[in-house]
């Protein structure tokens, strides 16, 4: 079965809600000889992500642009082995996944956490928009350059960190990177975040048959993330979210998840039984989400980052842009 249209998309009552904590969700999994690696596993939910999954037994390899920042960040916990990359580099890609691979080792779980927001136009060395480069289709040729990797395991899963955020835009397929219309920040991230969706969904359709599921997850508005810091003051507040001093308004602080509640959904994701026959979902608030048509209502996940025919032509233009194949030999 498949998750086109929304036929999967419905919660599942997962018995988890908005409040759960990471810890609340690991009760009871044992990770023990597992091998996972997490982007953007340094800092914030990637972090905590990473915390959890070593606690319950995981090896957990984190790459990380910056090395030293992230070995600083890992101090003390156990199980966790360091690398370099730097998602906005082909070929730093292609470096990391060399050695991974060279190992010898099976890849229980890719969780791709790591992205950007907020950020003005920039492009990569190949001209592509930076939000779609980095929040995408880096993911889309780690997880191609990975895929020996994740068959392996036999029982691997694709964890895709996407966000509520992909109702900002559906995806582009006549200017993707921006070349003819006015860029727009929440733009470029709401198609890159679609992407993810498109992504997740195709991906577990032509993957399940080699017992490798995924998922799309948004992990909720969370305090304490560096995923802000390049915004300018005068965005947030034309969004409603800070005073005129720059200050957070209590009502949105008092809507924040803690880190440890943003990263619930991603461990779910990663390791609930209740996933082991189901995938290609969009999950968030530790449960698959709900189909949501209407534009005005925040929450779930919009039909157009489901469909079919979408993701199918997403796959070959990311092919194209990417110059990768997944080889499903």
């Amino acid at each position: 079965m498949n998750n086109y249209q929304g036929a999967l998309q419905k919660p599942i009552n997962s018995g988890f809600n908005a409040k759960s904590t990471s810890e609340e969700v690991i009760k009871g999994i044992n990770l023990e000889g597992k091998t996972a690696i997490v982007t953007g596993g340094n800092t914030g939910i990637g972090l905590e992500t990473v915390k959890t999954l070593a606690k319950a037994g995981a090896t957990v390899v984190v790459p990380a642009r910056d090395v030293e920042k992230a070995k600083r960040n890992l101090t003390g916990i156990p199980n966790v082995e360091l690398a370099e990359l730097d998602l906005s580099k082909p070929e730093s890609i292609d470096a990391f996944t060399k050695e991974f691979l060279e190992s010898g080792r099976a890849l229980h779980l890719l969780i791709n956490n790591a992205g950007i927001m907020w950020v003005p136009l920039r492009r990569d060395e190949r001209g592509f928009e930076s939000q779609l480069a980095v929040n995408y289709l880096a993911h889309f040729q780690l997880t191609a350059r990975l895929w020996s990797a994740l068959k392996k395991a036999d029982g691997a899963r694709v964890v895709n960190v996407s966000s509520g955020g992909h109702q900002f835009s559906d995806f582009n397929f006549e200017d993707p990177n921006f070349l003819k219309r006015e860029y727009e920040t929440l733009l470029g991230y709401g198609q890159s975040k679609t992407a993810v969706n498109l992504f997740s969904l195709e991906l577990d359709n032509r993957a399940q048959k080699y017992n490798i599921r995924s998922y799309a997850l948004c992990p909720g508005a969370v305090g304490e993330t560096e995923l802000s810091r390049e915004a300018p003051l005068d965005l947030f507040q034309k969004l409603g979210y800070v005073d005129s001093e720059g200050n957070i308004l209590p009502e949105v602080a008092a809507s924040l998840k803690t880190i440890p509640q943003g990263a619930a959904t991603t461990l779910w994701c990663a390791t609930s039984p209740l996933l082991n026959n189901l995938g290609g979902v969009y999950c968030e608030n530790v449960d698959v989400a709900i189909l949501s048509p209407d534009k005005s209502i925040i929450g779930g996940i919009k039909p157009y980052s489901l469909d079919e025919i979408n993701a199918k032509k997403l796959w070959i233009l990311s092919e194209k842009m990417t110059g990768i194949t997944f080889d499903f030999s």
